[in-house]
C-alpha cells in the first residue's frame, strides 16, 4: 500500500510537537522550515490533523499548532486516516460479473469475491497494527539526538 508523503510530514510534525510539549504552539512556517517543506502544502495537512482532533490550532500572530491530546492517545492510524481518509485502499468493481461471468446465475455471485475478502483481511491487519502504535511509542523509540536537535532548533526562536 502506498501512502502520500503527507503522512510522513504529518507524523514528523506530530513528533516535533510532542517533543516540545503541549503548552507550546508552533506556526506552520516554523514546522515547514524544520523539514524544508512548502508551508502552504504543509498547512493543508496540519488543518486536516486539526479537523481530525489530532492537533489543535490557535489563530493570530502567536498562533500555531500543538497536539490536541496526549501523545499516548494519538495512534498512527489517527494520523494516517486524517491525511489519507477513511476509505479502504481496495475498491472491488465486481469485474467477475463481466465478460465470461456475464449472464451467469446470480447465486454464483451471492458471496463476496474471494479477492475482496483477502485484500480486506490484509488491510484490517494493517489498520490494527497502526491503531496499536501511538505517537508516544514513536517518541520513545526515536534517537535521543533527534529529540535534542529538535528542542535546540525550536529554542533558537
Amino acid at each position: 500500500m502506498r501512502m502520500s508523503e503527507g503522512v510522513e510530514w504529518a507524523l514528523h510534525c506530530c513528533l516535533t510537537l510532542g517533543w516540545l510539549g503541549s503548552d507550546r504552539t508552533v506556526p506552520t512556517a516554523k514546522l515547514a522550515a524544520t523539514f524544508e517543506l512548502p508551508p502552504a502544502y504543509l498547512n493543508k495537512h496540519l488543518q486536516a490533523l486539526t479537523r481530525a482532533g489530532v492537533l489543535a490550532s490557535s489563530p493570530g500572530a502567536r498562533g500555531g499548532f500543538r497536539l490536541a491530546r496526549p501523545a499516548e492517545k494519538i495512534t498512527l492510524l489517527d494520523v494516517v486516516t486524517a491525511i489519507e481518509g477513511r476509505d479502504g485502499a481496495f475498491r472491488c468493481t465486481e469485474i467477475r460479473r463481466r465478460g465470461a461471468g456475464a449472464g451467469r446465475d446470480p447465486q454464483e455471485f451471492a458471496r463476496q469475491c474471494v479477492i475482496t475478502t483477502g485484500i480486506r483481511r490484509a488491510e484490517m491487519a494493517w489498520r490494527r497494527e497502526l491503531a496499536a502504535q501511538t505517537l508516544a511509542d514513536m517518541m520513545a523509540r526515536a534517537p535521543a539526538a533527534a529529540v535534542e536537535r529538535t528542542r535546540h532548533w525550536y529554542a533558537k526562536g
